[in-house]
């Protein structure tokens, strides 16, 4: 179920952030801040898309933890886009909000994830084994 949501908002999230680069593009000339925008919000959800594939827990966790840094990183330059006048208040408050959300379910399912792998420590290896 927590798949299927947070890989929903993800694909949802970088739709829009396709949509706000358009409309930038189409409206100022090209500077790399609107590029950046779209170049980490859709590797969010290409992240979650290719985490969601049904490899190990471990891979699964990898990769959203990529998708959290990317989210992260997309706060960041939307941030710069609207301190820069690239977007507007309103336009810059629902996308900013969507993003953060989105870091919250990613960051709640990674912490779920991570307390169902116990790790313990094989002494005689000095390595870690799953369990």
């Amino acid at each position: 179920m927590g798949k299927s949501i947070v890989a929903a908002k993800s694909c949802d999230f970088a739709v829009r952030i396709v949509k706000m680069y358009q409309h930038l593009s189409a409206d100022k000339e090209e500077f790399i801040l609107p590029r950046q925008v779209l170049r980490s919000g859709t590797s969010v959800g290409a992240n979650v898309q290719e985490a969601t594939g049904g490899q190990s827990t471990s891979d699964f966790i990898h990769k959203l933890s990529i998708a959290r840094k990317e989210a992260r990183e997309t706060s960041y330059w939307l941030r710069l886009l609207h301190d820069t006048g690239y977007l507007q208040q309103k336009q810059f408050e629902s996308i900013y909000a969507d993003c953060q959300e989105l870091e919250k379910i990613l960051k709640s399912i990674i912490l779920t994830s991570q307390g169902k792998t116990r790790t313990t420590r094989n002494p005689e290896l000095g390595t870690r084994n799953s369990q």
